[in-house]
């Protein structure tokens, strides 16, 4: 692929700082975003708010690309400094703007940075509007115009504003703040070196007897300690370690732009993103009493639908990521949406917000009085058993991968592990279904030469044959 080349994931564009990722490219995606706000969102009108996350360079490109947003006559808020992603996104609607941009590459490795756009939801751009505006990055080497910034804060086409006070109004009324505050928890808190330093302290406020030990809470875009800011281990490995060292209540990653969350019980053992979803179902819909749709993309936990049938309330799954969760959420007034990467969001907010989560975990041990190994149990109780998940990330050569997908279209197995198959979807991937409603799932990176094989099941003993025999099928190896 070449320098020039700009290829769209499932929440935007990432690429390699330096090489697909300059400030010419930048330039040109920040072109093709001004022209689609313009032109289909009223963008000249309301505006777009602008903010990045504590990478190396990502200031410098939210700069680049305000200058070449209101050079396109779209104005611009342009945050005063890291912000976290949830926060962006809540600012769109708290200025009323047409949408925003995102100079983030969330939980990927330190060479990356990424360009995510949102609309005026706060929610990711859906399928149909990511393809209008990809479809106007000018070629390279093409003239992007641009305004100086100086000039462009000068007459007002770029203001700098903190979104701050804005959120912590929005998150007051989703959470009880002051009983959080008040409730003397002791959170080991991992921010990855990212956008969510300090912003939990910040929101419960000064004086707050509920205290949060952090590590890794000043900015190194190098993220040492892990491979990146992904909370999910090896990364949160420190995390545990801390857990056990301060004895702390739980243990709470943020990814580096903070929509994604990594739980730790009180043991420092990983709580994954399938079972925080459903203690996050359980909260609403048990302690808090409340009810709405539930939207799951296909790679995420099928107690879901187990628990939404106890508690008569739908639950819709989706492709995988935000720009399928997030429309989902929107038409189904949902009262949550999610996804297995950690991610997950609240009615009134399309986006993943890995603050609020953590506030609303706490608020599930505080009025419940229970340990997050026993919230575990607790919701296992509520879903007729324990569930078992897993995931495998394989690599494979690029030159292989239309025979892996070809192998894996033509495929109809009667049984995986020795389990017979009661179907399969091929919406997103590759997932087999099992009549107990455990499955396998296959599915491909979209930028880089990997595949990822999931399962979930009530069966322990099931596990590792049915990753293998994703592996088979694919014809890859491990």
């Amino acid at each position: 692929m070449s320098d020039d080349s700009i290829q769209f994931g499932t929440d935007g564009w990432r690429a390699r700082i330096g090489e697909g990722y300059t400030f010419a490219n930048l330039r040109r995606v920040a072109a093709a975003a001004a022209v689609y706000y313009r032109d289909h969102a009223d963008g000249a009108a309301r505006g777009i708010v602008i903010g990045h996350d504590q990478r190396f360079l990502a200031r410098e490109m939210a700069e680049a690309a305000a200058e070449v947003v209101a050079a396109h006559g779209v104005p611009v808020w342009l945050t005063k400094g890291a912000t976290p992603t949830p926060v962006i996104s809540y600012s769109v609607l708290a200025r009323k703007a047409a949408g925003a941009i995102n100079l983030t590459a969330s939980h990927n490795p330190p060479e990356d940075l990424g360009f995510k756009v949102r609309d005026a939801t706060g929610g990711a751009l859906a399928p149909a509007a990511l393809t209008l505006l990809e479809a106007r990055i000018p070629a390279p080497g093409e003239e992007i115009g641009r305004v100086d910034l100086a000039e462009a804060l000068q007459s007002g086409a770029v203001r700098l504003f903190d979104p701050a006070p804005d959120y912590r109004a929005y998150v007051a009324t989703r959470v009880d703040l002051d009983r959080i505050a008040r409730a003397g928890i002791r959170v080991a808190y991992d921010p990855m070196w990212g956008a969510g330093i300090g912003w939990l302290e910040w929101l419960l406020g000064p004086g707050a007897r509920t205290r949060f030990l952090a590590i890794h809470a000043e900015r190194n875009p190098s993220f040492p300690e892990m491979s990146r800011p992904e909370p999910i281990p090896p990364n949160t490995d420190a995390l545990a370690r801390h857990v056990r060292a301060t004895g702390a209540d739980v243990g709470i990653a943020n990814d580096g732009d903070a929509d994604r969350i990594g739980v730790m019980d009180e043991a420092g053992g990983f709580v994954n993103q399938l079972q925080v979803y459903g203690l996050l179902a359980y909260y609403m819909l048990k302690v808090r009493g409340e009810r709405g749709a539930i939207i799951k993309t296909l790679s995420t936990t099928s107690t879901l639908e187990l628990l939404g049938a106890r508690y008569g309330v739908p639950v819709h799954e989706t492709g995988v990521g935000f720009k399928y969760v997030g429309p989902k959420m929107l038409e189904t007034d949902a009262m949550l949406g999610g996804e297995e990467s950690g991610g997950f969001a609240f009615r009134g907010l399309p986006e993943r917000d890995g603050l609020l989560v953590a506030l609303a975990l706490l608020d599930l041990m505080i009025q419940t009085g229970r340990k997050p190994s026993e919230l575990l149990a607790d919701y296992y109780a509520e879903v007729g058993g324990v569930w078992h998940y897993q995931r495998r990330d394989v690599r494979f050569r690029e030159a292989d991968r239309a025979a892996v997908r070809a192998r894996l279209d033509a495929a109809e197995p009667t049984e995986l592990g020795g389990v017979p198959v009661a179907r399969i979807d091929r919406r997103d991937g590759y997932k087999y279904w099992f009549a107990d409603q455990g499955w396998m799932l296959i599915r491909f990176s979209g930028t880089e030469p990997l595949m990822r094989v999931y399962t979930e099941t009530p069966r322990a003993d099931a596990v590792q044959a049915f990753l293998d025999a994703g592996l088979r099928l694919a014809g890859v190896e491990a």
